[in-house]
């Protein structure tokens, strides 16, 4: 994402994409899932959680962390960093990229995550032994497995990455930041970056933690729980799982043979406060402008918006009316997704499954539907039901957080799908 994307030259580009997602490991399994509008919303079942008020959760299944990990780093994390570490190995092998392509140079790669909730089901185990068997039963990783950067560090550990390594706290729009400063590493010489985000907020602590959230959804029905810009909107539903992207330089990429899968084209951020979301309506229409101007695309020329949709009437209101005021009338037609209604809202993780959805979106030429959603009582032009056969060129993706982050995310078609 820089000034220079209007030629080959310089341009940050896509190569790799790893998944792991409460409707699929890997992105093959979590295109089908999504392009058919699956829905695996559901009753939680995380153990030590039945009793709690949130009903449904969009949970990770069939995942075998030990079939992935080595031993020695799955003793070391909590299930945030699992799902981190087995979707950059996802992405890694999707991009082709292994050791002999840095082994020379192993400070020319790098990892930027971005997450929310930190590890809470290690933090909550070590904290139980604590408080009933004493200090001498905490092991030594609590004091890293629970913290936010695990997932940078772990990964960059494991696979030997020594250039820059950094996470976003941003709150949940920080899954989108985390591009921006993955491509701005590339922009400042590094060959690659590894970026992305996941979360695992599902353990008891967290939970308890969340209830406090405007706007979580307590409904029990799966197919109720979750309905944004529609009259029923009765918050969101969480979820955990997320995303790892290999972003490269496209000359670079093009040097070692790999393939292109899209063009991060323009990002931008801006911040209007907690729960202010009237205010946050003018401040995510400002943070798409400024994409859209980084990337030297007219309003019209977006082909499909993944939607924020946070859930509640006041958020999805603001949200209808940045796109219309940064779209222009254009923002009446173009086809809005928000897949998400289907799995859950993995806060951080949420934009990076979003940008997934948005690059195989553009490589298969279909719009996704939104799962559990009719009658839309916004004027978007909301994707419901069924797929929607479009030709696509370019994806604006949005996320926004509770504290009051708003980002942008304009993703391109790579050359190697040109439709």
């Amino acid at each position: 994402m820089n000034s220079r994307t209007s030629s080959t030259a310089g341009r940050t580009v896509v190569t790799g994409i790893g998944v792991v997602a409460p409707n699929g490991i890997g992105s093959d399994a979590f295109w089908k899932a999504t392009q058919s509008g699956d829905s695996v919303l559901d009753r939680v079942t995380r153990q030590g959680c039945e009793h709690l008020p949130l009903r449904v959760a969009g949970e990770v299944r069939g995942f075998d962390p030990g079939s992935l990990v080595e031993e020695r780093f799955l003793v070391q994390t909590d299930r945030f960093s699992h799902y981190a570490l087995a979707a950059a190995d996802l992405a890694l092998e999707d991009a082709r990229l292994g050791r002999a392509d840095y082994e020379d140079d192993p400070y020319s790669v790098g990892v930027v995550t971005a997450a929310g909730s930190g590890g809470g089901e290690f933090g909550q185990r070590e904290l139980q032994r604590l408080w009933g068997q004493g200090p001498r039963h905490v092991g030594p990783y609590q004091s890293i497995a629970w913290f936010y950067a695990a997932s940078t560090g772990q990964i960059s550990i494991r696979r030997g990455f020594k250039g820059p390594c950094g996470v976003v706290c941003g709150d949940e729009a920080g899954g989108l930041d985390a591009f921006a400063h993955a491509a701005r590493a590339i922009r400042q010489g590094s060959r690659a970056m590894l970026a992305g985000a996941t979360e695992a907020p599902l353990a008891p602590y967290s939970v308890v933690c969340q209830l406090g959230y405007e706007g979580l959804s307590t409904e029990e029905d799966p197919e109720r729980a979750y309905r944004p810009f529609t009259e029923k909107a009765c918050g969101f539903v969480p979820a955990e799982g997320g995303a790892m992207f290999v972003v490269e330089d496209e000359a670079t990429a093009g040097r070692r043979g790999a393939t292109v899968r899209a063009v991060l084209a323009g990002h931008a951020a801006t911040f209007t406060g907690p729960a202010r979301w009237e205010e946050s309506g003018e401040g995510l229409a400002h943070a798409i402008r400024g994409a859209l101007r980084e990337a030297g695309c007219a309003p019209e020329e977006v082909d499909v918006v993944f939607a924020d949709a946070l859930g509640t009437p006041e958020a999805d209101a603001a949200e209808a009316r940045a796109i219309s005021d940064a779209l222009g009338g254009h923002g009446r037609r173009v086809p809005v997704t928000a897949p998400k209604t289907g799995t859950g809202r993995a806060y951080c993780a949420a934009g990076t499954l979003d940008a997934a959805a948005a690059v195989l979106a553009l490589e298969h030429g279909v719009v996704p539907p939104t799962p559990n959603v009719f009658d839309v009582c916004h004027d978007l032009n909301v994707v419901t039901g069924g797929a929607r056969a479009v030709e696509l060129r370019t994806a604006l993706v949005l996320s926004r957080g509770r504290m009051g982050s708003n980002s942008a995310l304009v993703i391109r078609k790579g050359p190697e799908y040109p439709g």
